[in-house]
């Protein structure tokens, strides 16, 4: 055990029975003061008692005490087995008890050699500022190297002396604390804000309260951008293939949403297939989905488009209504085949989790994954639409479809391929949106609406505009909804699209060269 190598101090006493008993029989504060006494000398044997007491495998009788392990007895002084007689009983832990042991347990492991332990030990005594342990506290403070630890550390240590009797100490604590930036910390200073006498240290509380409010709503802050940005990158790769489709053709795909959904779908297949056949190899399952959603979606697409949407070009009434019509078989047959619930995708190890970049924020690595991801496809689109000649196709049939066909581009297979693409994508977006959220069949219809609206307020067919407007309108959703709910920040997200039309119908990006075939 990593505890058991390290003493708390250069004097360790040796764990006699009575101080054994003490720890595990009779009542909770008698047993509370034992601990509190003997930690600051505690050896292996006692570190081992009070971890044994945490996991509830102690026992005692009238004249002796019994560590349990492996169903077997042992005297927690000699370590010697010993007979476990039937009139042992339990040790019972309240739950004033277990938060000592685990207080006392966290002590402890501040003197870990691993720096991973001592920083999860600070988090813990963070919530139970105990003056008793301060001794302690102190002699780890001043022996931590780490800096970030020994700050944390400091400020555990502060909030113990925040119950001093001494004014000074008081005083002291309250102006350390307030380069803290955590809720717990501002939480333990309003307490004690409540019940303080002290002019000067009800002053020094209340500055350090305002700096702490001050880091915290910088977190918000922050917080509100980074999801706002998450949510733009996932309506970026929703509106992605829109564009270029949409631009392209001047199809309404309302089936659009749909395709995402089979990626999703994809995705969860995959997820399954890996977990029967390669379970060792379940984390990269991920990868593997990428490609596959793509294929399965741009497949799907080039059906549609080859069987109805090629007859109805020119006719955007009527493709409106054929694709709305396509894209409810579609939820149908997702309904038939997976069933009507929604289906659990599991994020892979490497993608839970997250990085805690402020006390009140943390960054999710699956929607760090995501805007990574929609920048990686934003790139591979905007290489691909300008530097192959696939892309020089494409380019030529959006801004002359006339007289790229006079030059020989076979228009229809153009048609076919663009539209085919911009379904892999969606797939794509699929696969982002099943690491964040409930995949079902009607994942789609949550982001059409939304992808549509990119597509316009960016200008048809600009990728530049494209993402503008995705990142512009995840982070003004986002912002809204912190001031005013998620419903009306949707309907003031609205009026303020509709009032841009207005005055810019071309959108940020208007496009050129299509005029031409007029």
């Amino acid at each position: 055990m990593v505890l058991g190598c390290v003493l708390l101090s250069g004097t360790a006493w040796s764990l006699t029975p009575q101080q054994a008993r003490a720890l595990a029989v009779g009542e909770t504060e008698e047993r509370i003061a034992a601990l509190n006494a003997q930690l600051a000398g505690a050896d292996e044997k006692t570190v081992a008692l009070i971890q044994a007491l945490s996991d509830d495998a102690v026992k005692f009788t009238d004249s002796a005490v019994i560590v349990m392990k492996d169903d077997k007895g042992h005297d927690p002084v000699t370590g010697a087995e010993v007979a476990v007689p039937a009139t042992a009983e339990d040790v019972v832990n309240n739950n004033q008890m277990r938060s000592e042991l685990d207080s006392a347990l966290a002590t402890i492991k501040l003197f870990s050699k691993d720096d991973k332990v001592r920083a999860e030990a600070v988090k813990t005594l963070q919530g139970e500022p105990d003056e008793a342990k301060l001794p302690l506290v102190e002699k780890a403070y001043a022996a931590e190297t780490v800096p970030a630890i020994k700050e944390a550390i400091g400020h555990v240590r502060a909030a113990m002396l925040l119950g001093s009797a001494d004014t000074a100490r008081r005083l002291e604590a309250s102006r350390s604390l307030g380069e803290s930036g955590t809720p717990a910390t501002k939480t333990l200073l309003l307490e004690r804000q409540k019940v303080e006498t002290d002019a000067a240290v009800k002053g020094a509380i209340a500055v350090a309260l305002g700096r702490i409010e001050g880091r915290l709503k910088w977190g918000e802050r922050l917080g509100v951008l980074f999801t706002g940005v998450s949510l733009g990158s996932i309506l970026l790769l929703v509106a992605l293939g829109l564009a270029i489709t949409y631009g392209l053709m001047g199809v309404i795909n309302m089936a659009h949403g749909e395709l995402m959904m089979i990626g999703a779908y994809t995705t969860y297949v995959v997820q399954n297939l890996f977990r029967t056949w390669l379970p060792g190899w379940f984390d990269a399952y991920v990868i593997v989905a990428i490609p596959a959603a793509f294929l399965v979606s741009a497949l799907v697409g080039a059906v549609l488009e080859r069987g109805v949407i090629r007859f109805l070009y020119g006719r955007p009434l009527e493709t409106l209504l054929a694709t709305w019509g396509i894209s409810l078989v579609l939820q149908q047959a997702v309904r038939t085949i997976f069933g009507a619930q929604n289906v659990p995708v599991e994020n892979p190890k490497w993608l839970s989790g997250g990085i805690q970049a402020m006390s009140n924020l943390v960054l999710p690595y699956n929607r760090i994954a995501i805007i990574v991801f929609a920048v990686l496809v934003l790139a591979g689109v905007a290489l691909l639409i300008a530097r192959t000649r696939f892309g020089l196709f494409i380019r030529g049939v959006t801004q002359n479809r006339r007289m790229a066909a006079c030059v020989g581009v076979d228009t229809a297979k153009i048609d076919m391929l663009a539209f085919s693409f911009g379904a892999g994508i969606a797939g794509l977006g699929g696969v982002a949106l099943s690491q964040v959220g409930n995949v079902g069949p009607d994942l789609g219809q949550s982001y059409i609406v939304d992808s549509f609206l990119v597509v316009v307020v960016g200008g048809v067919g600009q990728l530049a505009g494209t993402v503008v407007a995705a990142l512009g309108l995840g982070v003004l959703n986002k912002l809204l909804e912190g001031l005013s709910g998620a419903v009306l920040a949707k309907i003031m997200v609205l009026v303020a699209i509709v009032i841009f039309i207005q005055r810019k119908p071309s959108g940020l990006f208007a496009m050129k060269g299509r005029s031409a075939e007029a």
